[in-house]
């Protein structure tokens, strides 16, 4: 069974905290127990260098109607077929990963991609998207979702 962030579009509110928090978990600045102050300030001071946020908050104009788009780490990956060094590829825990040394920035992924999860990466070749932060416990956008739009649930 492979675990999945799932969105509830009924709850979200856009405060696109899901992406701070993300580019946080994926920066070079990390620490435990971050203060939202902090990472605003540390989001503003480092923006040069700070990640693509693996997570995009969708916003319907003229409506409040937002939701969380992140990688549904699909059971068929159409972006792993459309890769052309196999960089884009399933791990054992189901999740679907870039490996950024290998990718040369084809961008097949991105247009094979039927979500638009996968993304450019900010300042670097290699594709950009959810890899559920797996290493921090559980996803820094559904841990720290001030309202509890997201969850992670095994599927």
């Amino acid at each position: 069974m492979a675990k999945k962030i799932f969105p509830k579009e009924e709850v979200c509110v856009g405060c696109h905290l899901c992406e701070v928090y993300c580019v946080y978990a994926h920066s070079k600045y990390k620490k435990p127990d971050v203060k939202a102050h902090e990472l605003v300030k540390l989001y503003i001071k480092h923006k040069d260098e700070k990640p693509t946020p693996r997570i995009l908050i969708e916003e319907k104009n003229g409506t409040w109607t937002t939701f969380a788009l992140s990688c549904r780490h699909c059971d068929d990956a159409p972006c792993t077929k459309a890769c052309i060094t196999g960089a884009m590829k399933r791990l054992e825990d189901g999740r679907i990963v870039c490996d950024e040394e290998k990718c040369v920035g084809c961008w097949s992924c991105i247009m094979a991609c039927p979500h638009g999860a996968v993304r450019r990466g900010e300042n670097k070749k290699a594709a950009s998207k959810c890899d559920l932060c797996l290493e921090l416990g559980d996803p820094a956008c559904v841990k720290n979702c001030p309202n509890e739009a997201l969850e992670i649930k095994e599927v």
